[in-house]
C-alpha cells in the first residue's frame, strides 16, 4: 500500500493503543503531513548519525518517510568532528495527536502554540478550530518564513509570529490553550500570564538529566497552575532554557583533589534504561546533567555528572567486573553524586512511581513536585 494519510493514521492508532478520535483523524487527511516537509530531511543511519533523504534523488524513500509515525529531522548541526545535533525536527504524528488529546480543544477556543516549526502542527490546529483562533510563535525566522509558505500550500493562514515563544504573543491573548512544541525547564510567567482562569497549558519537560515527559497544566484564578506529567514527549529544549557548559570531563583539572568513595547504587539504575527512575532523578536535581564514557583506559565503563553552573562534578566507575561496588570520585562546592542517590532513594520510597505518577505546581515562588501515585509491579 502507498504512503498516504489513512497508512499514517493506522500507524498512530496502533501507537496510541486506540482509534485516533475523529476531529483528530479528519485534520490529519485534510493536512497531508508531507505538505509541510522540506525536500531534504534526515533520517538515523544506524550508527548513530543521520543520513541526507532527498525527495528528488529517494521520492518513494522521503514519501515512506513522510507518511511514517516517527519523528524527522529537518536541521542538522554537524561539528569539526563530524558529530551531528538535530536543530529542528518534525514531531511524530502520534505524539502530536496525543498532545492535543490532552488539550481538549473546543470549538471557539483560541489556542497559542509555541515553537511553530515545520507549520504542521499549527496546520492541524487551524483545521480544527479556523485560522484565526490559532496564534504561532517561532523565534527562528527562517523557519518562521518557511511554516508560512507550507501553511499558505496546504490552505492554512493561522498567525505566525516571529518571536520568542517564551514571551508568548500578548496581542491575541488571552488564550485558552497553550500547546508547546519544544520543553521547557520551567514555565513561562507570560503563558499563565496569557491564559484565561481553566486554561489548559500541554507543555513537553525536560531536565539537566533527562529530556522526557509532557506536562498538562490547569491555570486557576489565582494565577498559579498545577497539573501532572504523561510518560511521552521528548522535544528540543526551548533556546532560552538551554544549559550550555564545556563537556563533563572538560571540568577535570590538574591539581584537583576529588572526594573519593564507593557506592553501591548502580549507575545504570540512574542512567540508564529506566525511563521512570532518569525523570524522578531529573525532576528532583534538574540542574545536574550526565554522560556516559566508555573511551577511558582507566576503567570499563564511566558515568559524568556535572552541574549547569560548571562547579562541580563527580564521576562513576565500573571496572568491568564489580556489579555490587562502584567507585566514586565527587569535586566541587557540591558533592553531584551525593544528590543524584539521595534522589534516587526518595523516588524509591515513594514506590517508585511512573513519570505519570508526578504532577507539578506552578507558582510565583517556582515549582513544586508532587507524587501522586507509585508505580506498579511488573505485570500489574
Amino acid at each position: 500500500m502507498l504512503p498516504s494519510p489513512k497508512t499514517l493514521l493506522a500507524q498512530v492508532a496502533d501507537t496510541l493503543g486506540h482509534p485516533v478520535a475523529p476531529s483528530g483523524a479528519d485534520a490529519v487527511r485534510a493536512v497531508p503531513r508531507d505538505r509541510s516537509l522540506p525536500d531534504r530531511i534526515r533520517l538515523r543511519d544506524g550508527n548513530g548519525g543521520y543520513a541526507l533523504c532527498d525527495r528528488a534523488v529517494e521520492p518513494e524513500r522521503w514519501g515512506a518517510a513522510a507518511f511514517s509515525d516517527a519523528p524527522l529531522v529537518t536541521r542538522i548541526k554537524e561539528d569539526a568532528d563530524g558529530f551531528q545535533e538535530p536543530t529542528s525536527s518534525a514531531s511524530a504524528p502520534a505524539t502530536v495527536l496525543r498532545m492535543l488529546e490532552e488539550a481538549g480543544i473546543a470549538d471557539g477556543q483560541r489556542v497559542l502554540e509555541t515553537g511553530t516549526g515545520t507549520g504542521y502542527h499549527a496546520a492541524l490546529l487551524a483545521h480544527r478550530l479556523g485560522d484565526g483562533h490559532v496564534v504561532s510563535v517561532e523565534i527562528d525566522s527562517a523557519l518562521a518564513d518557511t511554516a508560512r509558505a507550507a501553511l499558505k500550500t496546504a490552505g492554512r493562514t493561522p498567525t505566525v509570529v516571529t518571536g520568542d515563544g517564551a514571551l508568548g504573543h500578548a496581542a491575541a491573548a488571552p488564550y485558552d490553550r497553550i500547546i508547546a512544541t519544544c520543553s521547557v525547564r520551567a514555565v513561562p510567567a507570560a503563558w499563565l500570564a496569557q491564559t484565561r482562569p481553566g486554561a489548559r497549558l500541554v507543555v513537553p519537560w525536560s531536565t539537566s538529566w533527562i529530556t522526557y515527559g509532557t506536562l498538562v497544566l490547569t491555570r486557576r484564578p489565582d494565577g498559579t497552575a498545577d497539573g501532572r506529567f504523561g510518560g511521552y514527549g521528548s522535544y528540543m529544549v526551548m533556546r532560552g532554557q538551554r544549559a550550555e557548559t564545556v563537556l563533563d570531563r572538560d571540568l577535570v583539572r590538574d591539581g584537583q583533589r576529588p572526594g573519593r568513595s564507593e557506592t553501591a547504587l548502580s549507575p545504570w539504575a540512574v542512567a540508564g534504561g529506566d525511563l521512570d527512575a532518569r525523570f524522578a532523578v531529573g525532576l528532583r536535581v534538574p540542574d545536574v546533567r550526565h554522560s556516559w564514557d566508555t573511551a577511558t583506559d582507566e576503567v570499563h565503563t564511566r558515568l559524568w555528572p556535572a552541574d549547569d553552573a560548571a562547579t562541580s562534578w563527580a564521576s562513576v566507575d565500573h571496572d568491568g567486573r564489580r556489579t555490587a561496588a562502584f567507585s566514586v570520585r565527587q569535586h566541587g562546592p557540591r558533592r553531584l553524586w551525593d544528590e543524584v542517590a539521595a534522589a534516587h532513594r526518595q523516588w524509591i520510597r515513594a514506590g517508585g512511581p511512573r513519570v505519570a505518577g508526578h504532577g507539578l505546581a506552578v507558582t510565583a515562588d517556582g515549582h513544586e513536585v508532587r507524587v501522586q501515585g507509585r508505580r506498579p509491579p511488573p505485570g500489574g
